[in-house]
């Protein structure tokens, strides 16, 4: 724990809900709402919750709310599902109304803004343990052991850009790069980085849902390239899965051909608590999951729908992560789900580490609604 927010919990600080008085560590002073008000008492909350995204969100220059101006032009690539007005940019930040004309500065089939590097495999990716690079699933096939591509590389790919706007962000720096508009890199500068001494490429950020025309543009080079030189390759995809199905699709595709897979961040189930940790309203990811898990049978040997959670002190309750793992075994019981600790950072440091006792007890209920795949992604970080 880090020794400003050990300090603040170790004299016993306490937010206070605005709505119901109730005070309590697990109460964010940045959202000044408890959960059970954010869930029950939405309209009441609803001022607060606003209040502290465009706070957050005005520090980068970004629309403080989704835009909807009914005379503005309209961004389809995500489920905001943007109508931006003349001169303003959509929630992503990337994308501009210029004289009436939707541009897009970055993400572009062309161009993309990111970072990346090297990271030897096998990784601490969230998903790692059910993957080809390192776990080994799907050998020989989809890796080069039977305990993975050991020796090889994880082409990691941070995108600079998010169509969600969390306040408990764990890789914030991106934000960084949305506002400074750099580095950049064309797609086949991108793709000539997946040498033959990477096994798999993933997208991660910020999301890659905010650049999916680049991720798809590059990845496909990847992957024909490999395909020709025959050789195993994965390209993987890390997202909060608010892209529009379309994009969705065509990254699946070459994610289900060359062994990867998709790991979705389910970042709660009701929607009122997605509004207020990511400032969001639609349910696309959500419509989007249940594609993946239709599709998830069609590669059993290495799982390609991949779920995980951020385990956010009272707000990620019982009763959301019941509700997350009945939605997912629904869909297929084998669909691997990771519950991932809380780390103190970004709009919310002031919050607790997850503690072990709770992380244990959503593992059982999630093997309770039939999941049969479920794991504490980093419990090092669990107090």
């Amino acid at each position: 724990m880090g020794d400003a927010v050990f300090l603040r919990h170790a004299k016993g600080w306490r937010a206070k809900c605005e709505v119901c008085g109730r005070e309590a560590e697990d109460i964010s002073a940045t959202l000044k709402v408890c959960a059970p008000c954010v869930r029950e008492h939405f309209n009441n909350a609803r001022p607060h919750l606003e209040a502290a995204h465009a706070k957050v969100r005005e520090r980068y220059n970004l629309p403080a709310r989704v835009p909807k101006d009914p005379k503005g032009v309209r961004c389809r690539a995500c489920g905001s599902d943007c109508r931006i007005p003349e001169g303003s940019k959509g929630f992503c930040g990337i994308v501009e109304n210029l004289g009436g004309k939707l541009v897009r500065k970055f993400g572009t089939p062309e161009r993309g803004l990111l970072t990346w590097y090297y990271d030897p495999l096998p990784t601490n990716c969230v998903p790692a343990e059910f993957c080809a690079g390192s776990g080994g699933a799907g050998y020989p096939r989809w890796c080069r052991t039977p305990r993975g591509d050991i020796g090889y590389h994880n082409l990691s790919i941070f995108l600079g850009s998010c169509t969600y706007s969390c306040l408990f962000c764990q890789n914030f720096s991106f934000r960084e790069l949305t506002v400074g508009g750099k580095p950049t890199m064309t797609a086949a500068e991108l793709a000539e980085k997946a040498n033959e001494s990477v096994g798999c490429a993933c997208y991660f950020g910020g999301d890659p849902a905010s650049q999916m025309p680049f991720v798809i543009s590059s990845a496909k080079i990847m992957h024909e390239t490999a395909q020709r030189e025959k050789r195993i390759f994965r390209v993987c995809l890390e997202t909060n899965l608010s892209m529009n199905l379309p994009s969705l699709k065509q990254f699946g595709e070459l994610s289900l051909q060359s062994g990867g897979g998709i790991k979705a961040d389910l970042k709660c189930w009701s929607s009122e608590t997605l509004y207020a940790l990511s400032g969001v309203e639609h349910r696309t990811a959500y419509d989007n999951f249940r594609w993946l898990g239709k599709h998830h049978h069609e590669r059993p040997e290495v799982p390609f729908a991949r779920a995980s959670t951020l385990l956010v002190p009272g707000y990620v309750d019982d009763e959301e992560i019941r509700a997350l793992a009945s939605f997912i075994a629904d869909l297929d019981p084998t669909i691997p789900y990771s519950l991932l600790a809380f780390h103190p950072l970004y709009h919310m440091d002031d919050m607790p580490y997850t503690k072990r006792e709770d992380a244990e007890r959503f593992v059982k209920i999630c093997k309770q609604e039939g999941l049969e795949r479920v794991r504490i992604g980093n419990p090092w970080l669990l107090c």
